[in-house]
C-alpha cells in the first residue's frame, strides 16, 4: 500500500533549493566512493580507462546490431574489424592465439585461385566467337585495353611508391624477405620461370603466373578446335567458373571471421600503431585515380575529340551506381543504353562494354599495384627492377577475366603476394577498408569502359557529332 505524503512533503522535494541540496548530496557521495576507491589501492585513471574500454565494446554491440538489421556481408566485416582492434588493443596475449581463424580463410581463398583462373581466361578468351568474326574490332579493343591497363598499373605503382604508406607498419621481413630476394633476377631466368613444366607443380606452389600462362594456351588452343568438339569444353570452363563464383561466394560469408582473428592477431602482435597507415593507403590511392582520370582518360578523350559534356551526362548515372552498390555489374544495363544514346552502335556496345569487363578493369588494376606496394612496403621488402616487372606483369595478366567474382582484387593480391613470398599480414589491414576503396575503383572501372566504348567507335568511324546531337536531344525530351 502506497504510504501518504501530505503536499507539504511533496512541494518540499520538487522545489528547487531541496534539489540543490540533493544534487550537492550526490556529489559528496561521489567524492566518497572515489576517495574510498583510492583508499583500496585503484587509481582514477584505470576506472576511465576501464569505463571507455565498456563503453567502445558497446559501441561494437550496436554496430553488430546495425549489420544484423541490414543483412550485409560489408556491415558484417566491419564488426569483424572493429571487434579484433579492440581485442588486440585490450587483450593482446590473447588475441595472438586467434590466428588460426585468419590462416583457415586465408586456406579457403587460396584454392579458389587456380580453378577460378583457368575457368574465368578460357571463358573470356575461347568463349567469344566475335573475336574472330569481327576481327579488326576485337584487336583495337585489346590494344587499348591492355595500353590502358598498363597505364593504370604504373601509376598505382609511382603512387604507393611515392606516398610509402606501408612504411608505417612495420612488419617484420624475416623469411619473407629472404624468399622474394632469393628469386631469379637475370632476364632468362625471369623468362623461362613464366612458362609452367607441370601444371599440377604450378597450382601446389602457388606459381601464379604459370597458371595463368597455361590457362591462355590452352583457350588459344581450344578456339582452334572445331565447334561440335570445343563447345564440351567450353561448357566445361563456363560451369567451372560459374561454381567458383559460388565457391567464392560461399568462403566470403566467412570473412568477419576471419577478419577478426587476422585483425586482432596484428594489432595484439604489432599494436594499433599498425592501423595508420591504412588511412594513408586510401588516400593514397583516390589522389592515384583522380590522377589517372585527368591524366589518362581524359587526354584520350581530348585527342580523339570525345564530345565531353554529353558523355559525361551519359555516364553520371551509371557511374554513380557503380560508385554507391561497388558492383559493375550492377551499373553495366544502364552503361549500355547510355552509351547507345551518344551514338555508339549496338553491336560495338555489346562487344566492348561486356568484354571490358573482363580486360579493362583500369580501378582495379590501380588498387592491385597499390596493394602489392603496400604489402612489401609493410614487410621492408626493397624490390629490384626486374621483381617489380614481374609483380606488375603478373598483376596485368592475372586480372584479366575476375569482374564477376566478389572481392575479386583481393583475390588477386593475395594470388600475386604467395606467388612472390610475400606476408599476409598487410592484406588483411587492406580487407577491413576493401569496402571503401572498392567504390573508387569500381566508379572507374565502369567510367574507363564507357570511354573505350566512345574510343573504338570513334577509331571505327561510326561516331560523328551529327549522329550525337539528335539522339541526346530526343533522350532529354
Amino acid at each position: 500500500m502506497r504510504p501518504y505524503r501530505s503536499a507539504a512533503y511533496d512541494s518540499l522535494f520538487a522545489s528547487p533549493l531541496m534539489k540543490n541540496k540533493l544534487a550537492f548530496a550526490a556529489t559528496v557521495l561521489a567524492t566518497i566512493a572515489i576517495a574510498a576507491t583510492f583508499l583500496a589501492g585503484y587509481e582514477l585513471s584505470q576506472i576511465l580507462m576501464v569505463g571507455a574500454t565498456v563503453l567502445r565494446w558497446l559501441a561494437i554491440v550496436a554496430v553488430a546490431a546495425w549489420a544484423a538489421s541490414r543483412r550485409s556481408l560489408t556491415a558484417w566485416i566491419l564488426v569483424g574489424l572493429l571487434a579484433g582492434i579492440e581485442l588486440g588493443h585490450d587483450a593482446p596475449a590473447f588475441a595472438v592465439k586467434l590466428q588460426f581463424l585468419g590462416t583457415i580463410f586465408l586456406r579457403l581463398i587460396k584454392v579458389i585461385i587456380a580453378p577460378l583462373l583457368f575457368g574465368t581466361l578460357v571463358v573470356g578468351i575461347a568463349g567469344h566467337p566475335d573475336l574472330k568474326k569481327v576481327g579488326r574490332l576485337a584487336i583495337k579493343s585489346l590494344v587499348y585495353f591492355w595500353a590502358v591497363s598498363i597505364l593504370a598499373l604504373m601509376i598505382g605503382w609511382f603512387s604507393i611508391t611515392i606516398s610509402h604508406a606501408g612504411d608505417g607498419v612495420h612488419l617484420p621481413a624475416g623469411a619473407s624477405a629472404e624468399a622474394l630476394n632469393a628469386a631469379p633476377h637475370t632476364a632468362s631466368e625471369i623468362i623461362t620461370n613464366i612458362f609452367p613444366e607441370n601444371i599440377a607443380k604450378s597450382v601446389a606452389e602457388g606459381q601464379i603466373l604459370q597458371v595463368v600462362v597455361f590457362s591462355i594456351l590452352f583457350a588459344i588452343a581450344l578456339i582452334l578446335v572445331p565447334e561440335p568438339k570445343r563447345r564440351p569444353m567450353l561448357v566445361l570452363a563456363e560451369s567451372l567458373s560459374e561454381t567458383m563464383f559460388k565457391f567464392t561466394g560461399i568462403v566470403m560469408l566467412a570473412a568477419p571471421v576471419g577478419v577478426f582473428g587476422a585483425i586482432a592477431y596484428t594489432v595484439g602482435h604489432l599494436g594499433l600503431g599498425v592501423l595508420l597507415p591504412l588511412l594513408k593507403v586510401l588516400a593514397t590511392m583516390y589522389v592515384a585515380l583522380v590522377v589517372f582520370v585527368l591524366g589518362v582518360l581524359l587526354p584520350i578523350a581530348l585527342v580523339l575529340r570525345i564530345p565531353l559534356r554529353k558523355f559525361l551526362a551519359a555516364i553520371t548515372e551509371p557511374v554513380t551506381i557503380a560508385f554507391a552498390t561497388a558492383s559493375s555489374e550492377a551499373a553495366l544495363p544502364r552503361a549500355m543504353e547510355q552509351m547507345e544514346l551518344v551514338g555508339v552502335p549496338r553491336e560495338t556496345v555489346a562487344f566492348v562494354l561486356p568484354t571490358g569487363y573482363s580486360f579493362n578493369l583500369d580501378g582495379s588494376s590501380l588498387y592491385q599495384s597499390i596493394a602489392i606496394g603496400f604489402i612489401a612496403q609493410a614487410a621492408g621488402i626493397h624490390l629490384t627492377i626486374s621483381q617489380q616487372v614481374v609483380m606488375l606483369l603478373t598483376l596485368l595478366i592475372s586480372s584479366k577475366g575476375t569482374a564477376g567474382v566478389a572481392r575479386a582484387s583481393l583475390v588477386i593480391i593475395l594470388a600475386v603476394a604467395a606467388s612472390f613470398h610475400l606476408p599476409v599480414e598487410p592484406i588483411f589491414l587492406l580487407f577491413g577498408i576493401d569496402q571503401l576503396m572498392d567504390m573508387g575503383r569500381t566508379a572507374v572501372n565502369v567510367l574507363g569502359n564507357c570511354l573505350a566504348c566512345m574510343v573504338i567507335a570513334r577509331w571505327e568511324g561510326e561516331l560523328s557529332e551529327s549522329a550525337l546531337l539528335p539522339q541526346m536531344s530526343s533522350s532529354v525530351k
